[in-house]
């Protein structure tokens, strides 16, 4: 499929903002450009399912990447009975969950990474944790407070909170993500809000909504890297949908 960048036709002739699924026709009748619009609009949810499953923000943009190149090398699988962005988190849950076993399997065969320096310390695989401009930039004590919080949540329960709580998904949609049962939805969710201190919880009701913000100028940064992404295969001749 060539990249058209030419303005795509009118499917909605009344004006409104087009649904996902009429964005990914226009895509896949050439209007590639037209991929912009399903990443802006996604990319909030897929950052934090990122960031919920790796905890790391280098990892959880990096995996946005993956998992849009792959969303739209498939596009033409995509079959409308989910929606579009039950469909896009299904692969960036797959693509992190792998990324995951990958890291895990690096850190088994690395005997050095378990072994004790001279002093009896031993070397820790963790991101820097000094804060950059923009969780300088990030609203309040009480938001901060709350995401420390969710981080220190068991993996599944913290995916769980993330996608039920934070990015408001539905409990079938969350299902579908996780590949997992409602009711299994349902029991982690209730577990992991029994984690948290309720009064904290209570305190920063408010502002949960806010937690894990992607910021304008890395949602420019995922479109750009993307966009060079999806060139590259079209000038390999491999990009067309499947």
């Amino acid at each position: 499929m060539s990249l058209t960048l030419a303005k795509p036709p009118i499917i909605n002739p009344a004006g409104d903002t087009p649904t996902d699924e009429e964005v990914v026709a226009r895509v896949l009748a050439g209007y590639v450009a037209s991929f912009e619009i399903l990443m802006r609009r996604h990319n909030q949810r897929l950052y934090r399912i990122g960031r919920a499953i790796l905890r790391n923000d280098a990892e959880a943009e990096d995996l946005m990447q993956d998992a849009y190149v792959r969303a739209y090398e498939h596009l033409g699988q995509f079959a409308g009975r989910a929606k579009f962005s039950t469909w896009l988190s299904r692969i960036a849950v797959n693509e992190a969950l792998a990324r995951k076993r990958r890291a895990k399997n690096f850190e088994e065969l690395e005997p050095s990474m378990n072994t004790k320096d001279e002093n009896g310390y031993k070397p820790e695989r963790f991101a820097s944790t000094a804060p950059n401009p923009e969780q300088q930039a990030s609203s309040s004590e009480m938001q901060r407070l709350l995401e420390s919080a969710i981080e220190d949540l068991p993996d599944d329960y913290r995916t769980i909170l993330i996608l039920r709580d934070v990015q408001e998904m539905d409990t079938d949609e969350a299902a579908i993500a996780l590949d997992i049962s409602e009711q299994n939805v349902k029991v982690r969710l209730h577990r992991a809000r029994a984690l948290l201190r309720k009064k904290m919880y209570i305190r920063a009701g408010a502002h949960r909504k806010e937690a894990f913000p992607f910021h304008a100028i890395r949602c420019d940064r995922v479109v750009k890297a993307v966009f060079q992404r999806i060139s590259q295969l079209e000038r390999s001749g491999s990009s067309s949908p499947a």
